[in-house]
């Protein structure tokens, strides 16, 4: 496999925004319990001839995991496209269908179902904390803020 990439999915902040790293995330596939890609190895063949869901808030008809098989001469089946994680989390579980989520953010949203480290490279995720500078000292703003990042470092 070749090395991660960082991607952010959100252009970089301007200058009028205060931004800070919270923590980075990688993809991994997700099936139910009883998938039948849960026996034997998972190659990136094995992977894409399977149903797939994507997740696009704005509709995009391909993801990074599209971007890495196309090297390999591949392309994955999409079968519905959902605009989260939870909703994919949920078509996954009741069905044949396969997921690509986050490991970190979906790690307690996956209870029951079987992970794995996808067979191809796609780029991690970088998930910061964004603010207007005049939130600087709001007292009740800077408590949130602390209290944002305590629950990422945990």
């Amino acid at each position: 496999m070749a090395a991660i990439r960082k991607v952010t999915f959100m252009p970089p902040a301007g200058p009028e925004l205060r931004a800070q790293a919270l923590f980075r995330d990688r993809f991994i596939g997700l099936v139910r319990h009883d998938h039948p890609l849960n026996v034997g190895d998972i190659t990136a063949a094995r992977y894409a001839a399977g149903q797939h869901i994507l997740i696009s808030r704005r509709g995009a008809d391909r993801g990074p995991v599209d971007t890495a098989l196309e090297p390999l001469g591949l392309k994955r089946d999409i079968a519905v496209t959902v605009g989260s994680f939870s909703e994919a989390l949920a078509l996954a579980r009741v069905s044949d269908l396969i997921a690509c989520v986050p490991e970190r953010y979906t790690q307690h949203l996956r209870v029951g179902m079987n992970s794995f480290p996808l067979p191809v490279s796609v780029p991690e995720i970088r998930v910061s904390l964004l603010w207007h500078p005049r939130m600087d000292a709001d007292p009740a703003h800077r408590w949130l803020r602390d209290c944002i990042r305590k629950v990422c470092a945990a």
